[in-house]
């Protein structure tokens, strides 16, 4: 499947802009790869490397452009020279003595990677049909974890091991390959607008009436609830478990192997099999109803644990690891069939709105993960583990109640 390709590569192939701004499930925070090189002097230059996260908050800004001019392999065409350029670019530089160079490029390429992401999620939305959204989804989910594990410890490694500019070269001759393929790729559409969906009109790009439109598709509105509430308390209990593990036994070494690499294969696990699901009955519905009602009791299951745990006791210890996978499995599900539910809401769209109603949706998810994910430690420090997780407990339900009152 040539989307696969195209998102992998974005995935994987664009690690340099994912690990500068901890994008995606296993990003390595703001300064990943300038941390990497060890360059950042002091905390101002750190605060500023945290701009290179403004392309993905404000990308809803040119989606409309991406949806209306020019053809959906031209962006990708476009976005991948930017690549290499940059890439050149920063193999021309030390970043040692180029600071405010090498982020602006780093900026610009995260501007590169943001209208990318739109194309090819528009690519998908118009190529997948309902039978396939499941598998699709399953690889948008798992590339982004996988891109974002090679590019957190993946591209450090490299860098330390080849130095900056071999890496960047190499990373330059990777976007000419990926040029090649979208060059050759077939992106004949299988999926087209619904004429069920007519009366749906775009012709503007004036903000407050694009919004009107991209509010009057079918069920956008309780899509938009769905994706500012589903992630709420898993975000919150994913974030502070391990500190809290941390604080009791677990050593640094023993938390990096089960709550990184192990949850990780749980992670993508669980997305497969989401995936693999949803190719089966069409509808996720009604998966997603069962799904998040089991993810209540497991996050119960991991209240009532730490409020139990006692230090050095093998029982508590394996009890913490078996709540980890547990939750990352769980996660890997719920979030390939809400993914799933975005993308059939985004068919529902005329085709030159597509790529901007469905750039609506994930940006609102991922504001609502990443705010609540800002508060989820001030939480713990004002209440407690204990009253922090009650709060967890809470929005979780409150996800549950939102779903199940839904007549879908």
């Amino acid at each position: 499947m040539v989307w696969a390709w195209f998102r992998f590569s974005e995935g994987g192939g664009g690690g340099v802009s994912a690990l500068a701004v901890g994008r995606g499930n296993g990003g390595s925070g703001a300064a990943g790869l300038l941390c990497g090189w060890q360059f950042l002097k002091d905390e101002r230059q750190i605060s500023l490397s945290k701009v290179l996260y403004v392309p993905w908050i404000l990308k809803m800004l040119w989606a409309p452009l991406v949806d209306h001019y020019l053809t959906k392999r031209t962006w990708l065409l476009l976005t991948l020279y930017g690549f290499v350029l940059a890439c050149l670019a920063c193999s021309l530089m030390a970043p040692e003595a180029n600071f405010f160079p090498v982020a602006i490029v780093l900026l610009l390429m995260n501007f590169c990677a943001s209208i990318q992401d739109i194309a090819v999620d528009a690519i998908a939305i118009q190529l997948l049909t309902q039978r396939e959204i499941g598998y699709g989804n399953t690889i948008q989910v798992v590339s982004y974890k996988l891109g974002s594990v090679l590019a957190g410890g993946g591209l450090v490694t490299f860098l330390h091991h080849l130095g900056w500019q071999t890496l960047f070269v190499g990373l330059a001759l990777l976007y000419v390959v990926a040029i090649g393929v979208t060059w050759n790729a077939n992106l004949k559409l299988k999926v087209r607008f619904n004429p069920q969906y007519s009366w749906v009109r775009f012709r503007t790009l004036n903000p407050c009436l694009m919004l009107q439109e991209l509010l009057k598709v079918p069920d956008t509105l309780w899509t938009v609830g769905l994706v500012l509430l589903y992630k709420l308390g898993e975000q919150g209990a994913i974030s502070m478990f391990p500190l809290f593990l941390l604080d009791h036994s677990f050593s640094p070494q023993e938390l990096g192997f089960w709550n990184g690499i192990v949850a990780m294969i749980f992670s993508i696990t669980g997305s497969y099999l989401g995936g693999y699901l949803m190719s089966k009955q069409g509808n996720p519905f009604s998966m997603l109803k069962t799904l998040m009602i089991f993810r209540l009791f497991s996050l119960v299951f991991q209240t009532l644990l730490l409020i139990a745990y006692e230090d050095k006791k093998p029982v508590f210890e394996v009890a913490a690891v078996l709540s980890i996978s547990l939750q990352h499995f769980i996660a890997g599900l719920v979030t390939t069939l809400t993914f799933s539910i975005m993308m059939q809401c985004a068919q529902k769209a005329q085709e030159n709105i597509q790529a901007t109603h469905y750039s609506l949706l994930a940006t609102l998810e991922v504001l609502g993960k990443l705010v609540f994910s800002s508060l989820a430690g001030i939480l713990v420090d004002w209440l407690g583990f204990v009253g922090a997780f009650s709060v967890f407990l809470a929005l979780s339900g409150t996800s549950v109640a939102y779903i199940l009152s839904s007549r879908r």
